[in-house]
Parts: C-alpha cells; sequence; structure tokens
C-alpha cells in the first residue's frame, strides 16, 4: 500500500516537473521575440496588401515592448507597431475591432514603461480603445484579455499607493 502511494508521488512530482519544463519551454526569449518581430518584417513586406501580417507585427512588437519595457529595441518596436497599426487603419477591410485594440495595447504599452508619467496621460485612451474594440466585436479576444489585464494592473497600482 505504502509502495503504490509512494509511486503516485513520485509520478505526480515528475508530471509537474515536466509541465513546469514545457511551459518554460513555451516562453519565448527576446531573441526569439525580436527574430519573429523580423520575419513578420519581411512577410509583411512580400504582402503588403494583406492585413495579417500587419496585425500580427503590431502585436508582436508590441508583446516584446510590454515584456521588455526599458530594453533599448522597445522604441523600435512601438514604432513599428505604431506605423502597422496606420497602415491597417488605411486598409479598406481591417478589423476596426482589431485596430482599437491594437492602439489600447499601444497605449498600455506606454503606461508600462513609465506609469507615474504616463498613467494619467494615457489611462483614458486605453480605456476608450478597449471599451470601442469590444463594442464592435463583443467576442475579440485579445480585447478582453488586455483589458482585463489592465485592470488589474491598474488594481495592483491603486493597492500599493493605499
Amino acid at each position: 500500500m505504502t509502495f503504490q502511494i509512494f509511486n503516485h508521488r513520485v509520478l505526480a512530482i515528475v508530471l509537474m516537473m515536466m509541465v513546469s519544463v514545457s511551459i518554460h519551454a513555451q516562453q519565448p526569449t527576446q531573441t526569439d521575440m525580436l527574430n519573429n518581430v523580423a520575419k513578420l518584417k519581411r512577410i509583411e513586406a512580400m504582402q503588403p496588401d494583406s492585413i495579417q501580417p500587419k496585425y500580427q507585427l503590431a502585436l508582436q512588437s508590441l508583446s516584446f515592448a510590454v515584456t521588455y519595457p526599458h530594453d533599448p529595441q522597445t522604441e523600435n518596436m512601438i514604432a513599428e507597431a505604431e506605423q502597422s497599426i496606420t497602415k491597417m487603419e488605411q486598409m479598406k477591410h481591417a478589423d476596426q475591432s482589431d485596430i482599437c485594440t491594437l492602439r489600447g495595447f499601444l497605449y498600455m504599452v506606454r503606461i508600462v514603461q513609465n506609469p507615474a508619467q504616463n498613467g494619467q496621460r494615457y489611462y483614458i485612451l486605453v480605456m476608450e480603445n478597449f471599451e470601442k474594440a469590444l463594442k464592435l466585436n463583443p467576442d475579440n479576444q485579445l480585447a478582453q484579455q488586455l483589458q482585463q489585464k489592465f485592470f488589474e494592473g491598474m488594481k495592483q497600482q491603486t493597492d500599493r499607493t493605499v
């Protein structure tokens, strides 16, 4: 009986270790993220009339910027995202909900970079863009997730200052 319990515990520990290793392995590194952005830039250049590469390029650039807000490459990533969003805005069939989501994410990144200076400046713009994105498409999962993260971040900031 104790041998079976021991086997179950060992199995549980091994499974937990495998899961944690696989989760860690799935998290992209800084270099991986920069390489992905470079690949997306090449794809976008080959397909200038396609919306999806622009969307992915903006999303990956902003993901890098929010993950590494003080990295020397961050301003380049933000500029890349802004260019992609602007190009999407000029395209006839671009999803306005996606554009608002990306704009909200862009302003959110600015807050993450410097909460004290940019919090009040961009807070309303983040809220307006996520709300508009969800009004246009209530099923926009990225907008839902980013809005939730934003609320959580703001709650943490207010809890620290109180």
